[in-house]
């Protein structure tokens, strides 16, 4: 992964870094870090973040499904 894609992946899932280093339990600097200076980011941020994105896009579906549910 390269700066540009963890950019992208981190604006479709709502996500700062410090709101990412939070959810991951590490320091900011750490995640502040990945991509700059020759340090690759870890091979799971990725998927980690592909997986974050969908589980977020589903759960704003199911409250669309619930919201027109509970319409009729």
């Amino acid at each position: 992964m390269d700066k540009t894609l963890f950019k992208e992946l981190l604006k479709k899932a709502g996500l700062s870094k410090k709101q990412l280093a939070s959810l991951l339990d590490i320091p900011y600097a750490t995640a502040n870090s990945w991509g700059n200076n020759g340090r690759d980011f870890p091979y799971w941020v990725q998927s980690w973040l592909t997986l974050y994105i969908e589980n977020k896009e589903c759960k704003e579906l199911k409250e669309i499904i619930r919201e027109n549910v509970c319409k009729e």
